[in-house]
């Protein structure tokens, strides 16, 4: 059987994805602006987000606002603040989801995740069993509706894997 070209997904499916990673990120944040308390870059791409989750409203502003979460993880050195900054860049990213049958769409799932127990490796452990507690069914069965994604060889791409078999279960 063929696979399909695009999967079912409702604007209230993209809204609990984006509730979803604006939570993540939200978590992450303190760690970017205990860094870069000047740089509302971050915090204004979650607010972005949580704005998108409650009305469902996709501007270029919530896009023009990813990028500038973009820019500042870029404008920082390697950091666990430049991947809070990553956190909320895929929070307010998750709104461009699209019902593309394509594992590179799980990304705009978790992405914000990963970058959250990336931004505190530490306690990659206690991030990851939050993050699987805060999936709720919603998001779950969204997220079941992408194939996988590919393993990758970068700590993004083993920790998507990992987190995505996770949620699956």
């Amino acid at each position: 059987m063929p696979e399909p070209a695009e999967v079912a997904l409702s604007q209230y499916d993209i809204q609990s994805v984006v509730g979803f990673a604006a939570t993540c990120a939200r978590r992450a944040l303190p760690i970017y602006e205990m860094a870069h308390p000047e740089d509302a870059r971050p915090h204004l791409a979650i607010e972005g987000a949580e704005a998108f989750a409650e009305t469902g409203h996709r501007t270029a502003e919530l896009r023009r606002l990813a990028w500038d979460a973009h820019k500042a993880a870029r404008e920082v050195p390697a950091s666990a603040a430049t991947d809070a900054a990553m956190s909320a860049m895929h929070a307010a990213g998750a709104a461009f989801l699209h019902p593309l049958y394509s594992p590179h769409q799980v990304k705009h799932i978790l992405g914000s995740a990963v970058h959250l127990v990336l931004a505190n490796p530490k306690a990659a452990a206690e991030q990851i069993e939050w993050v699987r507690i805060h999936a709720d069914p919603a998001v779950r069965a969204v997220l079941g509706r992408f194939p996988p994604p590919i393993a990758g060889r970068t700590r993004f791409g083993v920790l998507m894997v990992r987190l995505d078999t996770e949620l699956r279960r």
